[in-house]
């Protein structure tokens, strides 16, 4: 049995689950997973036997248990770190932990009107003021980290990390909502679907039974 274990919300929709397993895929460490579906009669009580929030993910390591995906980040960051989830460089480090919280924190109206949805593809989606501006300020994110920071590898910072893992359900987003992109954002999305643990995860999300419609774009919800 390995000593980790993360526990999840809907792969085809939990766009915080998705960071945290992303991190913990990257350290390398054998885990377990939990996936507890959304939207079902006893999944508050379910959540709660694992996150005191009553929100997922939840990494658990023996007795320690971080409840938050940003959280679960920093945990791994520290506990391996040989993995690289932060970059080395203290300039670059700074940046990545600014725009990971930044996106933690920010581009409401895009999270909002475009649901992670893996497995959906909607074309000719409308796109509000508020909208496009939160995806040229994301753009704007990726070009400047990429043209200070991105020389060592095709991620974010050069190697993948941490702000990668954060961004990777916006990438999901613009995949499905088939959002028009300037050329050097559009190869970090291509870059970053193609990743294997992005592979991997959709793969799973494929596997699942649950068909939720209050996530699902473009379904009439009565």
């Amino acid at each position: 049995m390995a000593d980790l274990t993360i526990v999840l919300a809907n792969k085809a929709y939990s766009s915080w689950s998705l960071r945290g397993w992303l991190a913990l895929k990257a350290t390398g460490a054998a885990f377990e997973e939990i996936v507890i579906p959304l939207k079902q009669p006893d999944t508050r009580t379910e959540i709660l036997k694992y996150s005191p929030s009553g929100k997922l993910p939840a990494l658990i390591d023996g007795e320690v248990t971080v409840w938050e995906s940003l959280a679960i980040i920093e945990y791994l960051a520290e506990k391996f770190p040989k993995a690289g989830l932060w970059p080395a460089d203290v300039a670059a480090r700074a940046e990545a932990r600014a725009v990971a919280a930044e996106v933690h924190a920010g581009f409401l109206p895009l999270r909002r009107a475009m649901p992670m949805a893996v497995l959906r593809k909607v074309r000719d989606f409308p796109i509000e003021d508020a909208v496009r501006d939160d995806i040229n300020r994301i753009q704007a994110i990726w070009r400047g980290a990429r043209r200070r920071f991105g020389a060592g590898g095709p991620y974010l910072f050069g190697g993948f990390s941490g702000a990668d893992c954060m961004f990777a359900p916006v990438v999901s987003r613009f995949q499905t909502f088939d959002v028009a992109l300037e050329d050097q954002a559009a190869e970090y999305v291509a870059t970053m679907m193609a990743h294997p643990s992005m592979v991997e995860w959709i793969a799973g999300a494929e596997k699942e039974p649950w068909f939720i419609p209050d996530y699902e774009p473009g379904v009439d919800r009565g």
